[in-house]
């Protein structure tokens, strides 16, 4: 019952609607009283040559009614408590995936995407069954299954109840040793559909590269893998979960027996009626679901309570990245001052950066070069404050970026990172993902100033053309374009562009950087890139390796030192020269 406890600010916060539910469900657990009393009083009146045609249709009229006050009672309670459960499921679903809004890089390293996705789908349901069905079986077993036992000893005889029910405390016995079982057996079914989860999704996410490698067949043998070790998971459960309904029949059939031995000898020597034996053999009828219920209960609470644990570990998480109960919400504004003297990924030691300083006027653009590995991305994660724990300060208009609100500062940065993410939606919803509120002559111009307008006209649907699952549909130049596109829809006091010109042809590039610098003149640009011509025209350059500045100057001051940016320069032009003289 533990779950209860769990669950009862939910409760407590629909107790209204719980009542009502409960209250028409013991009113209908009531009702079913009556046919079976009628039933033996009909036989009695038989038996006795007293039924009259006018009596039968009274006894007719009774039930009739009785059933349509039982139809009106059970919509009653399905929707005060199926419906009412809706709600948990609801509330639980948003609360989780505000949760995941609010997790930091450190939290999506720990938990897989389809480990989260069967939190959100399978966990939640089971949840949802503890406030449903959980409910409708409690008050069942219990309150129903006690209503039926009180009116077997008071409508019938209280002796032939007390033998009946002798093989219930069995029934107590076998759903704790059954239900203790099954709780520990359906986490790891969980968390076996979860591995599972995590692998489809991986699967079908990477299928290019699969496909691409030849992998197929070694693919899928891992995926028969994880699901059967899913589907043994589950047999697993099944087994303890399909004991239930035979130990229950098991004890009803003693019920059943000792019944039918003492109430025989009870009707031959007329303590009471065949009548009364035939209601009490049917109020034994109505303990059959109670019973069951019992097992159900035990069943729906150890799945519910598996799955709000999980769930709850998961809300449990909290995010390395806090925000400062005065933090200022007015959005960044002016010069960036760049100092980390050192930075350590989390449970790490190795130094990812170290010495890093530099400072921006406002209006300026930044270029940042380097080997892949070298730290650059690193830098934006801790400028975007996706980590904060770092020796040293990054200030914005003079003011540590930790003294921000999350909102002050990232809503007013724009960065593109070097994996374009595309949603499967039109090119102009995501162009205008920031503020779906856009006209299209705002949309249209982002894309002018990316170079892609042209390309979107081409298409059949032109803006309104879907593509499809991570801009499967777009070239990778294209989705590199529509990313920067929606960076700059919002007009941010800082862009930062991580290598996302790669794609795209020297032209291209060129027309993009012209146009940004005509457009952003007035406000802060940080370009990251493999290729030096993404950033010759930035008013300060910086080379990095190995977490360190080992260079830095603009173009000419960088190519006058002879060092590594003057090689790769040199070597660029170099390919360039050969590329275009190929022919």
């Amino acid at each position: 019952m533990g779950v209860y406890k769990k669950l009862g600010w939910f409760f407590k916060q629909e107790k209204k609607a719980y009542i009502t539910g409960i209250s028409f469900l013991i009113l209908v657990s009531i009702l079913q009283l009556l046919p079976p009393r009628i039933l033996g009083i009909v036989i009695d009146e038989i038996k006795q040559g007293s039924l009259t045609k006018i009596v039968l249709i009274k006894w007719l009229i009774i039930l009739t009614v009785t059933a349509l006050t039982q139809y009106l009672f059970r919509y009653i309670w399905r929707m005060n408590i199926w419906g009412t459960s809706a709600k948990l499921e609801r509330i639980l679903r948003k609360r989780l995936f505000d949760h995941f809004t609010e997790m930091d890089n450190s939290f999506f390293q720990k938990y897989r995407t389809g480990d989260l996705m069967a939190h959100a789908t399978n966990d939640l349901n089971a949840i949802r069954n503890v406030a449903g069905g959980g409910i409708l079986t409690f008050v069942d077993s219990i309150i129903t299954g006690g209503i039926t036992i009180t009116a077997m000893m008071i409508v019938v005889d209280w002796r032939l109840t007390l033998i009946a029910l002798i093989p219930l405390p069995l029934l107590g016995v076998a759903s704790r040793v059954l239900g203790s079982k099954l709780h520990t057996r359906f986490r790891k079914a969980q968390a076996a559909f979860s591995h599972m989860n995590d692998k489809t999704q991986e699967s079908i996410s990477g299928m290019k590269v699969i496909k691409t490698f030849g992998q197929e067949n070694e693919d899928v043998e891992d995926f028969k893998l994880k699901t059967a070790q899913v589907v043994s998971a589950n047999r697993k459960v099944y087994k303890i979960d399909s004991l239930f309904d035979p130990v229950m029949t098991f004890i009803i059939g003693i019920s059943y027996i000792l019944t039918i031995i003492v109430g025989g000898h009870l009707v031959m020597t007329n303590a009471i009626t065949i009548g009364d034996f035939v209601t009490f053999i049917n109020y034994i009828a109505m303990l059959v679901w109670p019973m069951f219920a019992i097992g159900r209960l035990f069943n729906i609470l150890e799945r519910g309570s598996a799955s709000y644990d999980r769930v709850e570990g998961l809300l449990q998480e909290t995010s390395k990245i806090v925000e400062n109960p005065d933090a200022i919400q007015t959005a960044i504004k002016g010069d960036i001052d760049y100092t980390v003297e050192k930075f350590c990924y989390p449970k790490s030691s190795a130094v990812v950066l170290q010495d890093i300083h530099f400072e921006l006027k406002r209006g300026q653009t930044l270029g940042v070069v380097g080997k892949t590995g070298s730290g650059k991305t690193t830098m934006f994660k801790l400028l975007l404050r996706e980590y904060d724990r770092y020796k040293g300060q990054i200030r914005y208009g003079n003011t540590d970026i930790r003294d921000y609100s999350l909102n002050a500062l990232l809503q007013h940065i724009g960065y593109v990172p070097q994996d374009q993410f595309l949603f499967s939606t039109s090119i102009k919803e995501n162009i205008r993902f920031a503020d779906q509120e856009l006209d299209q002559s705002a949309v249209e111009h982002a894309a002018k100033l990316t170079a892609v307008h042209e390309d979107i006209m081409e298409m059949e649907q032109g803006y309104d053309t879907l593509v499809g699952e991570r801009g499967v549909s777009l070239s990778g130049g294209q989705k590199q374009r529509l990313s920067i596109a929606r960076a700059l829809i919002i007009k941010p006091e800082l862009l930062i562009l991580d290598d996302a010109l790669s794609a795209v042809d020297a032209k291209t590039e060129e027309a993009i950087l012209n146009a940004l610098k005509h457009e952003r003149s007035e406000q802060t640009t940080i370009i990251a890139a493999h290729r030096i011509s993404s950033v010759l025209h930035a008013d300060e350059i910086i080379v990095i390796e190995e977490g360190k500045i080992i260079e830095r100057g603009t173009h000419l001051e960088l190519l006058a030192l002879n060092g590594w940016y003057k090689e790769m320069y040199d070597k660029q032009q170099l390919e360039r020269t050969t590329e275009g003289g190929g022919d």
